[in-house]
């Protein structure tokens, strides 16, 4: 299932044009490519979480480090 790129009502994937407002849709093509480039997006989303996590750990460690009494 998809939606209208105009009227954002829901549709069968594959049709030409919206059986709602009649505005042109999407191919398949171009589609495909979307969906291709939303997946590498949210990859590099994850990725770019699980790096500002090791982050934040390093972080966290040397200010525990930084705090230990030094005699």
């Amino acid at each position: 299932m998809g939606f209208c790129i105009s009227c954002g009502q829901q549709h069968q994937d594959g049709i030409r044009f919206c059986r709602f407002c009649g505005n042109q849709q999407p191919g398949d093509q171009l589609l495909a490519r979307l969906r291709h480039e939303a997946e590498q997006i949210h990859y590099m989303r994850l990725q770019a979480q699980a790096l500002a996590q090791q982050q934040q750990q390093q972080q966290y460690q040397q200010n525990q480090y930084n705090q230990q009494p030094r005699w």
